[in-house]
């Protein structure tokens, strides 16, 4: 079983297509590996296909977003260039971008009746009489 899982963060908006019946979504994931002078970045071609890339998380899948992703790992040649492929089995958000910006518009909430709040009360006057003899 080819099963890769990995994290990165989007380099561009998503795209959205038909192939045939089926609707596809493609985006590139840069999956960084190694730290310091090794850090290296592998760009990553994923797609996502049928029912999830029709649903409504393809309209969180904007440049910069964190994501985790899961699939099957393949490779295509184009022009004399081997490029790593994911056919993506799950995306997950994992965390938020710098800039939310181009986040979608959230319908409003509907704020509950706004209530005053509570007075403080005001604190007993404690004042004794030093008289007493206990």
């Amino acid at each position: 079983m080819n099963n890769w899982s990995f994290t990165g963060n989007l380099g561009k908006d998503c795209r959205i297509g038909q192939v045939g019946q089926s609707a596809v979504c493609n985006f590139n994931v840069a999956a960084k590996s190694g730290f310091g002078q090794n850090e290296q970045t592998i760009w990553v071609d994923c797609a996502l296909w049928g029912k999830q890339a029709e649903s409504g998380l393809v309209s969180y899948l904007k440049k910069g977003q964190q994501v985790a992703v899961t699939g099957e790992l393949g490779t295509r040649d184009h022009e004399g260039k081997t490029y790593i492929t994911c056919r993506v089995s799950s995306v997950s958000l994992i965390g938020g971008k710098s800039d939310n910006a181009n986040a979608p518009e959230q319908a409003p909430r509907q704020q509950a009746p706004q209530q005053s709040a509570p007075q403080p009360q005001k604190a007993p006057d404690f004042n004794f009489d030093d008289s007493i003899p206990f």
